[in-house]
Parts: structure tokens; C-alpha cells; sequence
């Protein structure tokens, strides 16, 4: 059975304690690895490691020894309670053994954890658990966190008496930080206000905030595509601010806009087109960059590409003595002001 991204982390929260397994698959190796700690969290309690109801095993160990799913699974342990069998870094090489183990699994068997990269529609790891009646599979994607998300992550580390002023604040680093980096900041403020019953607020939470907020490139992509031109100036301060390259943002503004245009010139239309795309775009990000396809046309993402092909010309001139990162702004800046249009 597949999980939306919108049911997922409800079920992350809350997994279903008779299911036969659970697949959680992504490109992003760090919320991959928290969202499955959260989950076995959840189903063994705090002290099911140490009660040896956890069984861990690689990818590689499940090729070397196909079998040895089964016998977790299977296996009784001294300690009473619920049961996980997790293998990390899966793939379509252990997609045999783990459909065996779902095949053999019965009600009262250890549940079964997998871990692993991105995977294709057409993977049969993913395949495996999706068609499974008593399985879920669920895809991590690189988008910002729901502000459900964002509001679980404060709950559970116990923050609940947030002034306005610090929620914004809260939501913002979330948008900007990476999920391990985010909950780290999270336990750092819920540390520091034990025994302070008054409200977080923003001057707190910019004390216990990281010095240095990596800005995503993706997310000065996307303002620029859909023409949010105020927005530039603050996040490119960021990225100058962390030594970005000013070539690299071209080229990876180029990759985005040849995308886009591929998506938009496709015959079939921009829908049939982004799923053509390669390397392809999954999840939201693929609604996300449909819709600014669509925005867009193929004729205006012509005069884009050819708007950043001059500037990373610019860029490489000898003879250039203009700041770079100045040239990129308003590189950027004019291409907001076109998708305006």
C-alpha cells in the first residue's frame, strides 16, 4: 500500500502495529533515517533496543545470507512485546528475500523496516511493499516540512507555549535548515526554556539558532521561477554569505530551466513532458515544477536559457570585473520579472 505525502507523516507518528512492514525510500539519506527512527520508535518503545526486539541487518548482509530476514522475523525473544526486523540501504538486490519475508509473514511475526535511496515507480523493492495488502511504502522527498511536521517536531520536544513572533521564526529555520539540523535546534530551545514557563520567543529562538543557515539552492530556484522577484535579495545574501559559487547557481539555474523547458515543449504537452524529464522529478517538487512549466511556455523559457547562457559567459570572460554574485542577482532579478509577464 502506498502512502501520499500528505498521509505519511500521520502514519510516521502513528504506525499501524499489525502491519507485515513498512518501506521508506528517498535521496535524502538524513530525513530518510529520521522518519525511520521515529517509526521504530514508535512501535518498540524507548527501551526495545535494549530489549533486543530490534534486528538489524545491511543490504549486503540480507544478499550474503537471504534467509536471515526470515529468521528475524520469525524468531521469539526473551522480552515480550512488539518486534522489528530493519534492514538499511536496500535495494532491488535484496528484493527477493524481502518479498519472500512478506510473503511468509503472519500476525504476530517481527514487523519488517526498510530503508533506502530513491527508488523507481517500476523498482521491485517498492513494488514489493505496495502491492503487499498488509505493507506500506512511503517516499521522502527534498520539500520543506508541512507545518504539521513542524508543529509535531515542537510537541514532542515539549514546546508548547510559542508567541507569534517565535512560531514565524520557528517555521522559517525550518524552511531553511535541514531536518536533523531542525530538531537539533528544537531540543536546544526545549532544553534551554526547562523550568521557564514563559513563551518562547524570537530573540530566543535567534540565540539558540545555528550561526550559519545553509540557504538551499532549490529554494532560490524556485522563487526566481515563480517570479517572487522581492525574495531574491535576502536569499542570495545567504548563499553569498556561505561562499557560494556564482558559475555553480548558473549552471544550476540552467539544469532548472532546461527542465522547465523540456517539460513545455514536450508535444504531448507540459503534463506528459515532465514525466520525460531526465533526470526525473518525483513527489511535489514535480507538481511544483509542472506548474511553473505551465507558467511559463516554451517561448519565455527560450529567452531564459538564453539570458543565463549570457551571463555564464559573463561569468568566464577574462576581461569581466564586475562582482559575480551582482551579475547573477540580476540575472535572476530579470528572470523573476519575465515569469511575471
Amino acid at each position: 500500500m502506498k502512502l501520499s505525502p500528505r498521509d505519511a507523516p500521520a502514519y510516521f507518528r502513528k504506525p499501524d502495529p499489525e502491519a507485515a512492514g513498512l518501506l521508506i525510500y528517498g535521496e535524502d539519506a538524513m530525513r530518510v533515517a529520521l522518519r525511520r527512527q521515529e517509526v521504530i520508535a514508535a512501535l518498540i518503545g524507548p527501551s526495545g533496543e535494549e530489549e533486543m526486539r530490534l534486528e538489524r541487518m545491511s543490504a549486503a548482509e540480507l544478499r550474503k545470507e537471504p534467509a536471515r530476514l526470515i529468521d528475524a522475523i520469525k524468531a521469539q525473544g526473551f522480552f515480550p512485546g512488539p518486534r522489528v526486523a530493519f534492514v538499511e540501504e536496500g535495494n532491488d538486490n535484496v528484493a527477493a528475500p524481502v518479498t519472500t519475508a512478506l510473503a511468509d509473514w503472519q500476525p504476530g511475526d517481527a514487523q519488517i523496516i526498510v530503508t533506502a535511496g530513491q527508488l523507481k515507480a517500476t523498482s521491485k523493492l517498492r513494488k514489493a511493499f505496495e502491492a503487499h495488502p498488509r505493507a506500506y511504502a512511503a517516499g521522502i522527498y527534498n520539500d520543506p516540512p508541512s507545518r504539521a511536521e513542524i508543529e509535531a517536531d515542537l510537541e514532542r520536544a515539549g514546546l508548547s507555549r510559542i508567541d507569534r513572533s517565535a512560531g514565524d521564526a520557528l517555521f522559517a529555520l525550518a524552511r531553511s535548515l535541514d531536518p536533523g539540523d531542525f530538531r537539533q535546534t528544537v531540543e536546544k530551545i526545549a532544553l534551554y526554556k526547562i523550568g521557564d514557563e514563559a513563551p518562547l520567543s524570537a530573540s530566543e529562538v535567534a540565540l539558540m539558532a545555528p550561526t550559519s543557515t545553509e540557504a538551499d539552492v532549490d529554494e532560490i530556484l524556485h522563487v526566481v521561477a515563480e517570479g517572487r522577484t522581492e525574495e531574491i535579495g535576502p536569499v542570495m545574501q545567504r548563499l553569498e554569505a556561505q561562499g557560494s559559487n556564482a558559475v555553480t547557481l548558473v549552471i544550476m539555474a540552467t539544469r532548472h530551466f532546461r527542465t522547465l523547458h523540456a517539460a513545455a515543449s514536450d508535444p504531448g504537452g507540459p503534463q506528459a513532458g515532465i514525466g520525460r524529464v531526465r533526470p526525473p522529478v518525483f513527489g511535489p517538487r514535480r507538481d511544483r515544477m509542472l506548474r511553473q512549466a505551465q507558467g511559463w511556455g516554451g517561448r519565455k523559457l527560450e529567452q531564459a536559457l538564453t539570458i543565463l547562457t549570457d551571463t555564464d559567459l559573463s561569468l568566464r570572460s577574462a576581461g569581466q570585473t564586475a562582482p559575480q554574485m551582482a551579475l547573477v542577482e540580476r540575472a535572476l532579478i530579470r528572470l523573476a520579472m519575465l515569469a511575471r509577464r
